[in-house]
């Protein structure tokens, strides 16, 4: 059979350290389950080759991607580069060039893991998290002016479309089909009344197709007030590039730790490669310790393995990951005292463990 090619960058901090967990689950349970294997492209794309060639990647770089079936992304960032150039100069060039325009976010109570809410538990914090991620005010539409003077201006402006909007809106619906059949689309169109009540009238056009899903409209605001006291209404979410950014955070949080985000960048029509990737960052004031938590990155591991079509070994890695949260060990951010490596090799171990049992 032929290998799946995947590429990986590491990239910087952290992103070093939890990159290898989440390949050597996803070694494993296409092991167990026969599948097959992959063949691994690493590339030192990261602010640390900013600092020492003048570019996060070569300008072949979309090129080489291109040429695999999937990316795995560990963190870029570093205290000497500001955040948007390294933002700006190899994650979203990524996600637009390649029309990645899903940001797959499942936010997720595991056993064994507190949450901060009283009430948080498995569950009652379950939603899965639908982020457009190639337009809005993420699109790089605007400038500065006069720069350094008393009379600067700094233009940013959003950019939504109606086949971006219905895109991403359709594909949030057929999510919403396969869970509880309840979808939540939050804007600001109270106040912003251009964009997103765009936004909102796509959405309802899009809803009528789906007769059998309950959609319900929040201002952000609203949506994040009831993620804290009722997470238990909210299953499927729907919104912009700005605001699931910042309410996806805010469901790590609730999910006891930045250290469980996991995300997945996909282009529904397979003709790119997907990207996978935590969501914690680069983490530079505990890079090199050994003491960051590899599990976003095996949870997009698993993410990574049901794009590729492997089903059967994402659910193996969801489950050893669930129980290793919920038996330990555990890294300190999730009340822990075991190592990076610790905690990866008890989760590669548990793949396929409980079969066995």
């Amino acid at each position: 059979m032929t290998a799946y090619k995947i590429a990986v960058i590491p990239g910087d901090g952290i992103g070093k350290e939890v990159v290898p967990v989440g390949l050597d689950a996803v070694r494993r349970a296409l092991e167990v389950t026969g599948s097959r294997r992959i063949e691994t492209t690493e590339l030192d794309w990261s602010c640390e080759r900013y600092l020492r060639e003048g570019s996060l990647m070569p300008t072949d770089g979309l090129t080489r991607l291109a040429e695999h079936d999937a990316i795995l992304f560990g963190a870029v960032g570093l205290p000497r580069v500001a955040d948007h150039v390294g933002l700006w100069g190899l994650l979203l060039p990524i996600r637009q060039s390649f029309d990645l325009y899903v940001n797959l976010r499942p936010v997720r109570v595991l056993d064994g893991i507190l949450s901060p809410l009283r009430h948080g538990t498995r569950e009652t914090v379950d939603m899965l998290f639908i982020r457009e991620n190639t337009e809005g005010e993420y699109s790089g539409v605007g400038g500065r002016f006069h720069q350094g003077s008393s009379d600067e201006v700094a233009l940013q402006t959003a950019v939504y479309t109606r086949r971006g909007v219905e895109r991403i809106a359709r594909y949030a619906f057929e999510r919403a089909k396969e869970r509880r059949k309840q979808l939540a689309s939050v804007t600001k169109s109270n106040a912003i009344q251009y964009t997103a009540v765009l936004w909102d009238e796509v959405v309802r056009d899009v809803a009528k197709t789906f007769p059998d899903v309950e959609l319900t409209s929040y201002l952000v605001d609203a949506a994040a007030a009831r993620m804290v006291t009722e997470p238990a209404s909210l299953d499927v979410v729907v919104a912009s590039n700005l605001y699931a950014d910042i309410l996806t955070d805010l469901g790590a949080a609730l999910q006891g730790s930045l250290g469980l985000a996991a995300s997945a960048n996909l282009d529904p029509s397979r003709r790119h490669p997907s990207l996978f990737e935590p969501v914690h960052g680069s983490a530079p004031q505990i890079a090199g310790r050994g003491i960051a938590n590899p599990m976003a990155t095996v949870w997009a591991a698993a993410l990574m393995l049901e794009h590729l079509g492997e089903r059967d070994a994402s659910a193996l890695v969801l489950r050893a990951l669930e129980r290793v949260a919920r038996e330990g060990p555990r890294t300190a951010d999730v009340g822990g005292r075991a190592s990076t490596r610790e905690v990866g090799a008890a989760i590669v171990e548990t793949v396929g463990a409980e079969d066995k049992d």
